[in-house]
């Protein structure tokens, strides 16, 4: 996939400079790390190139042109320790020192009006997450693992779901082929009959928990839900979302035409970079992972990308304040 924009040196090193004032541990002092974040922002110390990108972002997901963006050449740490995949989580609580990824994606989340949403149950309530093979999870359908993914919206499966997913390359062997790929879900309908639609809208599915879930959360069996909900917005993960026990045999042939369209449908395909930032929608279309090739096995495995979680706009993340589990606005009991 084309940059929207391909950050000169300067540029980059202009936005490194302002992020790096931040002194607060967005692991252990959130509230901080984002208050020193705001103040860099209200200071005027962000350069004003930046605001016009996000503010481009913003309009084309807001009139439709496109829920899927690339960044390249963004600011990253200078020193990314290698981690334990074991536990890659607690070892980079240990090992990482400065938060320079984790500060442009949250300024990212905030010039483009998308607060950050966390899961408190997972990754200690952490707003940043890390896409990276753990040892637990090798050969499972999981971003935690080390195979492929089919096409998913993330956590397709719980009641509370990010509207976009943002990732940064960290790691990124240059030797690995690995694809991050997207279909919007517009596209998808177009190769739906009205008739097939109007029953994917209905509540004939069901999706299983991931592996990660099941292990880490109190939870067995997940609710009946539509495939497509909104104008075109899809809740789905291929080879694991299924129609219910009683759902009618036209929700069976809809299904297949949902599939059927998911291989018609245009894709973007992109290939992660260290300082790559891939944005897009995660309930406005699926993404996967593709190993096109990969050379060392072990090396692939370490690929390490920041990710984060945010919910399209302001008023989305009030509705569920109810669910709020810490004092970090965003962080749901889910």
């Amino acid at each position: 996939m084309n940059p929207l924009h391909h950050f000169s040196n300067d540029e980059k090193q202009a936005l490194f400079d302002a992020l790096s004032q931040i002194k607060s541990h967005p692991y252990d002092s959130y509230n901080a790390f984002t208050d020193e974040l705001d103040g860099i922002i209200n200071s005027g110390k962000i350069p004003a190139f930046f605001h016009e990108i996000c503010h481009k972002i913003k309009e084309d997901r807001t009139t439709g042109k496109s829920s899927a963006h690339v960044l390249r050449n963004c600011p990253v740490d200078a020193d990314i320790p290698e981690l334990d995949q074991e536990d890659p989580f607690k070892d980079k609580l240990a090992k990482k020192k400065t938060f320079v990824g984790e500060a442009f994606l949250a300024l990212f989340s905030k010039l483009t009006a998308t607060p950050l949403l966390a899961y408190g149950n997972r990754f200690e309530g952490s707003f940043f997450a890390d896409v990276i093979a753990v040892n637990k999870y090798s050969g499972y359908d999981s971003q935690f693992g080390d195979t492929e993914l089919a096409y998913h919206n993330d956590r397709s499966a719980h009641e509370v779901r990010a509207d976009f997913v943002t990732l940064l390359g960290t790691r990124c062997p240059q030797n690995e082929l690995i694809f991050t790929n997207y279909i919007d879900g517009k596209d998808i309908l177009e190769f739906i009959s009205p008739e097939y639609e109007a029953i994917l809208r209905e509540a004939h599915y069901y999706t299983p928990f991931d592996i990660h879930s099941l292990t880490t959360m109190n939870v067995s069996e997940s609710i009946a839900h539509p495939i497509i909900e909104g104008d075109s917005l899809i809740r789905y993960r291929d080879s694991w979302t299924i129609y219910t026990k009683d759902a009618p045999e036209k929700a069976k042939e809809a299904l297949i035409a949902f599939r059927y369209a998911m291989t018609r449908a245009t894709k973007t395909h992109h290939r992660m970079q260290d300082g790559d930032l891939f944005s897009f929608g995660n309930q406005r279309g699926l993404h996967s992972r593709e190993h096109m090739e990969i050379v060392d096995k072990d090396t692939a495995r370490t690929r390490w990308l920041l990710k984060t979680y945010s919910f399209k706009d302001k008023e989305t993340a009030e509705k569920f304040t109810h669910r709020y589990k810490k004092e970090a606005f965003g962080c749901v009991d889910d």
